[in-house]
């Protein structure tokens, strides 16, 4: 599968984070790990831009709401949470980041427990769905807690 390429970055990714959770703890707000992530970025050599813009389009107009991801490593998103546990609202978030930007993986960490928790997700163009993957970036089929988001015209 062609998200294998990522699986080195995203190696990478994760690690800065659970270095980043190990020297600040849990349960902070998500912008003070946002801004610890992006300096842990740097001083691993990983370029990184945080709260870049996502513009929406409908009908081919730009509309004035814009969103803003997390962190962008290359065609990476990284989203970070500081919640009591990962819900089905932020795994949307995530995929709709990716559909609308069409970057092709993404990451949604969450720094709000006592051990640090990750997803990765892949974003694929062709059938316009967001699915799980696991550390070897291959599809996970796990229905517990798996749902494939789709969007569009079916």
């Amino acid at each position: 599968m062609e998200y294998t390429k990522y699986k080195e970055l995203v190696y990478q990714i994760i690690g800065s984070a659970m270095t980043v959770h190990s020297e600040l703890n849990w349960g902070l707000l998500e912008p003070v790990y946002q801004e610890a992530l992006s300096i842990e970025l740097d001083l691993r050599n990983i370029p990184n831009k945080r709260e870049e813009e996502i513009k929406v389009y409908y009908k081919g107009r730009e509309l004035d709401k814009k969103y803003k991801m997390d962190i962008v490593v290359g065609n990476i998103i990284v989203e970070l949470k500081s919640v009591v546990k990962i819900e089905a609202a932020h795994r949307a978030q995530l995929c709709n980041y990716l559909r609308l930007t069409k970057k092709r993986i993404g990451l949604l960490i969450n720094f709000g427990e006592p051990r640090l928790v990750g997803e990765r997700w892949v974003y694929d163009e062709a059938t316009n769905e967001c699915f799980l993957v696991d550390k070897e970036m291959q599809r996970v089929f796990d229905k517990n807690y798996c749902v494939l988001l789709k969007s569009g015209n079916e």
